[in-house]
């Protein structure tokens, strides 16, 4: 995936979000999520949405996904079989979005361990 870029004066280059609009009611994290990307999730019905093993998907440690509700349907992050998430939210590890617009990133603490953190229920 290319890096997209913007440069904003002479001497600093600003990344650009690439939006990866997701609007069905389940998806599984792909590696291009976690490179300057903002996952989008808009549908009426709740979304379930996956984080694969490291061994499906071979994640960097210190990968962030980034992921917002943009349509009605709240979004429940959980690991696949062997994938361990937690967050603060009060099912901590399927953590929720809290409403429409609520946004979260998950990040990679090491091989198939997510920490999960942003406005989630």
């Amino acid at each position: 995936m290319a890096l997209n870029l913007i440069q904003t004066n002479a001497y600093e280059i600003t990344p650009v979000l690439a939006v990866n609009a997701q609007t069905g009611t389940s998806y599984t994290f792909a590696l291009s999520d976690s490179v300057n990307t903002l996952v989008t999730a808009a549908n009426a019905s709740a979304i379930a949405v996956t984080i694969p093993t490291n061994a499906t998907v071979a994640f960097p440690v210190g990968s962030v996904v980034n992921l917002a509700q943009t349509g009605a349907g709240q979004v429940t992050i959980s690991g696949a079989g062997g994938v361990t998430v937690t967050s603060v939210g009060a099912t901590a590890a399927t953590p929720k979005t809290r409403v429409q617009y609520s946004g979260l990133s998950a990040v990679q603490t090491s091989a198939n361990n997510w920490l999960v953190l942003g406005d989630i229920a």
